[in-house]
């Protein structure tokens, strides 16, 4: 039931029905546009399943990333240790040297 004050129209962005009163100059309904893509109830099962999987293979990415994290770090500290053997061992400067 509408009244002559109300009038619809359909949103530009998102394609829903917009319910508007012109007396009192504001939204009063609100409907959602039909989503094409609701997956079937028989998709349910397969669909979990691939979930499942992507979120296997990202926990084992994340083992494999945490297993060679120690060895990179390891190797950059033996980087960093050559390369603070190889340069020359200097004084450092304070402040108050250099009045």
């Amino acid at each position: 039931m509408t009244l002559k004050s109300e009038f619809d129209t359909v949103c530009p962005c998102c394609r829903a029905t917009l319910v508007i009163d012109a007396n009192l100059r504001r939204i009063i309904r609100h409907v959602e546009p039909p989503s094409g893509e609701m997956p079937e109830l028989s998709d349910a099962h397969r669909l979990l399943d691939e979930q499942a999987k992507r979120r296997e293979d990202i926990f084992q990415q994340s083992v494999a990333a945490e297993r060679t994290r120690g060895d990179a770090l390891s190797k950059r500290f033996e980087e960093a240790l050559r390369q603070a053997n190889n340069e020359p061992i200097t004084k450092p400067t304070r402040d108050f040297d250099l009045d």
